[in-house]
């Protein structure tokens, strides 16, 4: 793969031009010199790009993508430290997934108790949010 345009390396890569220009603004990846006019992207550049999405495709936040481009850029890292973060991912995943259960619960608690037919003001729906408000 020779050094391609911004738009080529964003096909190349699965995203969009615009999020290039995000990850160049968020520091995760520079802005490469132009070259006859225009910026052209190496092979090793749109490798990063890659690696930045699908770090965020599995959960990792901006903040833990630079965290994790920055132990590729150390000597001394370990894979230890990269599995250390991804095994704490995936207790944040445990809570939400708990959270979500305990909303899925409420909910339908509160469908249960609606009739699904009526005059609004006589929703029990709407009722118990009023009620959870005050």
């Amino acid at each position: 793969m020779q050094h391609l345009t911004i738009g080529r390396a964003a096909a190349v890569a699965g995203v969009s031009v615009e999020t290039i220009r995000f990850y160049e603004r968020r520091g995760l990846i520079e802005q490469p010199p132009k070259g006859g006019g225009f910026r052209v992207y190496p092979a090793e550049l749109v490798a990063r790009i890659r690696f930045i999405r699908q770090a965020q495709q599995i959960g990792f936040s901006l903040r833990e993508v630079q965290e994790l481009l920055a132990l590729r850029a150390t000597s001394g890292a370990d894979c230890a430290d990269v599995r250390r973060q991804a095994a704490q991912k995936i207790e944040e995943v445990d809570r939400k997934i708990a959270d979500l259960r305990r909303v899925r619960t409420a909910l339908e608690a509160v469908i249960s108790s609606c009739p699904g037919r009526g005059r609004l003001k006589d929703c029990t729906i709407m009722t118990a949010l009023e009620d959870a408000a005050q």
